[in-house]
């Protein structure tokens, strides 16, 4: 659970440096950084998603995850809590929800997250979850100035979800082969390159917390797949 305090710790202390830049910045240029982060956001989302090696399994856990979340209504389940957290500690900050919502979902979705936290619990390295914990204090920084302070409540997030992982790690490492990984991550990158068309804030906004599920029902598929690799 080292490493994943750490990072909790990390992304808290980058949130709070950066919610002291936020409002130094004209309008233009605010709008101009958070043009410029979606575009980041997306390109990392992007890279991820091309790491997959069977395009049907990410397809298939896209539409599995998302009639998943919208039973669980994961996006609304998040929404309620990023505003109840809002009327408690945002002081009328009108993107609290918007940043927590987002900065939980960045942080949570990738393979050094959930290998990170399986490495920690099982073996007591850290050091995967410390390179992360370096990437997302800076990226908090960036996304604070940005968004305001509820991207430090992500923190909260990121202790339970890795938290829970690093704790289960015994049982989960024998599933996990690096065709599960690759497809995971795929599918998670597509979900950050949404929240990075969501970060430029269209008309369009893809329900992001509703596809959570996809990230989790590719390990059904790759495992399916290996079964019958006629399919």
């Amino acid at each position: 659970m080292f490493g994943t305090i750490v990072n909790s710790v990390a992304i808290i202390a980058g949130a709070l440096m950066g919610n002291l830049l936020k409002g130094r910045f004209s309008e233009n240029i605010s709008t101009t950084l958070m043009q410029g982060l979606s575009l980041v956001v997306m390109l990392i989302g992007l890279s991820m998603a091309l790491k997959t090696e069977n395009l049907l399994i990410v397809t298939l856990s896209i539409v599995s995850g998302a009639i998943l979340g919208e039973i669980m209504r994961i996006e609304e389940r998040l929404n309620r809590l990023g505003e109840t957290l809002e009327k408690r500690f945002g002081s009328g900050d009108g993107d609290f929800t918007k940043a927590f919502v987002s900065a939980s979902l960045i942080y949570c979705v990738g393979a050094m997250a959930i290998m990170g936290a399986i490495e920690s619990g099982l073996t007591g390295n850290h050091s995967i979850l410390l390179v992360k914990s370096i990437l997302d204090g800076v990226s908090a920084v960036v996304f604070s100035s940005t968004l305001g302070i509820g991207v430090a409540f992500s923190a909260v997030t990121v202790f339970l979800y890795q938290g829970s992982i690093a704790l289960a790690a015994g049982f989960i490492k024998s599933y996990l082969t690096d065709a599960i990984i690759a497809e995971m991550t795929a599918a998670g990158g597509l979900l950050i390159f949404g929240i990075g068309i969501n970060m430029l804030e269209g008309k369009s906004r893809v329900k992001v917390g509703n596809l959570l599920p996809a990230v989790f029902t590719a390990i059904v598929f790759t495992m399916l797949f290996s079964k019958f690799p006629k399919l």
